[in-house]
């Protein structure tokens, strides 16, 4: 069935989620801050551009927001020009953003308050997930609000899964990103050590990632990583955002996190690299780049 609905948030997972919607025939309306990458995406995709979150939720059945942190979120849901001064009672707003907990449950608490549905629900599955419409949703509120967005998010995920009340969704994908984490340094070293013990990369892998050492990083990173080339996904910038976020609830609920508060530092060692905007593969030149000093 299609339903109207709106985008807000164009980047590089934002950009292809609304598309999809677009192309599963629902009528879709956009907003992001550049004004030009609306009008691009205008240009691609049926549908309409507004100038502010307010004017493009006008009227929505389902307002989804994939924008950059807590910050960005507020400033798009708040104020006069934010969705919540227009969305209408009985409507569902739904956020793809990674943030923290207590950002996904304080929204969802004004939301509520104005008859309106809120469901937190990160996505994993990077740009190229995003782009070919096979992201994994991991989603935070009530199971009758997700039975009803859930077809609708179809358009763009493979799998998504409600994981309970609130701030669920967001606290899975500080799991999601811990994990990564581990598996991406882990990866790193054992190319590294591949390298330097004058292996055959491609064969190593090859080899082992039949086994119990295969891993998503592994099948879809170990190339580039070989080769030096980190320009392929998702950025360091946003990896550390996503581990502060990770690290800051764990103080709060009394978990022990050392291998993500370390590897966390690595991926600091690669910003002071220059490698802000490298994928998170890039834990890999911060490993060479020592081995050379």
């Amino acid at each position: 069935m299609s339903m109207k609905v709106a985008f807000i948030g164009l980047g590089v997972m934002g950009y292809p989620m609304a598309g999809h919607l677009a192309n599963a025939g629902h009528n879709v309306t956009v907003y992001n801050r550049t004004t030009a990458k609306a009008q691009k995406w205008v240009s691609e995709y049926q549908g309409e551009y507004a100038e502010t979150p307010s004017e493009a939720a006008k009227g929505a059945d389902i307002v989804f927001m994939c924008v950059g942190n807590d910050d960005d979120l507020r400033s798009v849901v708040y104020g006069e020009q934010g969705v919540l001064a227009s969305m209408h009672e009985g409507s569902y707003l739904v956020d793809h953003t990674t943030t923290s907990a207590e950002v996904a449950r304080e929204v969802g608490a004004q939301a509520k308050l104005q008859g309106i549905a809120f469901l937190d629900a990160p996505v994993s599955g990077g740009q190229a997930g995003a782009e070919n419409g096979v992201l994994t949703v991991m989603v935070g509120g009530d199971e009758a609000d997700f039975n009803v967005v859930q077809p609708v998010m179809a358009a763009f995920s493979r799998f998504s899964q409600l994981l309970g009340e609130v701030g669920s969704g967001q606290l899975c994908k500080m799991v999601n990103q811990i994990c990564i984490a581990g598996v991406v340094q882990g990866l790193a070293e054992g190319l590294h050590f591949a390298k330097q013990a004058g292996l055959d990369g491609e064969k190593v892998i090859e080899t082992i990632s039949k086994g119990a050492a295969g891993s998503w990083q592994m099948e879809n990173r170990y190339k580039t990583m070989w080769a030096g080339e980190y320009e392929f996904g998702f950025a360091v910038d946003w990896m550390r955002k996503d581990l502060g976020i990770a690290l800051d609830e764990a103080k709060a609920n009394g978990a022990t996190l050392p291998m993500t508060a370390t590897v966390d530092q690595y991926y600091a060692d690669v910003q002071a690299l220059g490698g802000g905007r490298y994928d998170t593969s890039s834990l890999l030149a911060r490993i060479e780049a020592l081995h050379k000093k």
